[in-house]
């Protein structure tokens, strides 16, 4: 496990210890563990039934952890998971915006859920948006937005209860390069503006940087849990990975 960056004694922003996870006699998870330092990128890189969803379901209580141990921010998400929760940004691979609701409607809905209301609400929303670059976009239907406004506009979201960590499953996934490239740098961003810690679920090897940390999940046991130059050493990510993990280059097609 590599040593992850931080601010002082401040505890990871996320933190898996030995969680493993079965549904009925599939095994999705094996003794998986690793942690996200705080104001740090985590490139969680895995193909389809790699085990990612299922531990973003793990991290965010849609599942219940029988085994290990999973802390936000130093809260355990099974024993404080209110408190867990509160400090979670969560954006799902499936769109999560109501389509019939403007872009301002869509996020006074979730900051309600929040506790967050009046003129704090429409300040906050007001900040994400511009984070977000999305400030023109506040009275259109969120039907109209195109496929990167859309991923935007469900990052601010996340960011409106100013959490530590922000979790996003296959956040390009559907999107043209152009719109992928707008979304990983915004999320880039966050980071170095904002403070926020980042899990970044993928299975695209472009989207990580040499100096990223990256946790290789192949059929839900971690294979590494390193720096992605450290891990690419003389070859390239993608053929670390198919020899790592057995796949053929046309399996990844």
């Amino acid at each position: 496990m590599i040593s992850e960056p931080g601010a002082g004694d401040d505890p990871p922003a996320l933190d898996i210890q030995g969680v493993s996870h079965r549904f009925g006699a599939i095994e999705a998870l094996r003794d998986v563990s690793f942690r996200v330092g705080p104001g740090s990128f985590c490139a969680l890189l895995g193909i389809n039934g790699a085990g990612k969803t299922t531990l973003f379901s793990l991290i965010t209580r849609l599942y219940d952890s029988t085994s290990g141990r999973i802390s936000v921010d130093g809260f355990d998400a099974r024993r404080q998971p209110g408190r867990a929760l509160a400090r979670l940004g969560v954006v799902f691979q499936s769109r999560a915006l109501d389509a019939d609701l403007t872009l301002r409607q869509n996020l006074a809905y979730h900051a309600a859920l929040h506790g967050i209301g009046g003129r704090a609400a429409r300040r906050r929303i007001a900040e994400v948006l511009e984070l977000v670059d999305l400030t023109d976009k506040v009275t259109a239907r969120a039907s109209t937005l195109s496929g990167g406004q859309q991923r935007r506009a469900e990052i601010a979201r996340a960011l409106l209860h100013r959490p530590r960590l922000l979790l996003l499953d296959e956040a390009t996934a559907g999107l043209d390069l152009r719109a992928r490239a707008d979304v990983l740098a915004l999320t880039r961003r966050l980071i170095s503006e904002e403070g926020v810690s980042t899990l970044w679920a993928t299975h695209i090897f472009d989207e990580i940087a040499p100096s990223d940390h990256v946790v290789l999940l192949h059929r839900g046991q971690v294979l590494a849990d390193t720096l992605a130059a450290d891990l690419a050493g003389d070859e390239t990510l993608s053929e670390v990975f198919l020899r790592r993990t057995g796949i053929t280059a046309e399996e990844m097609e």
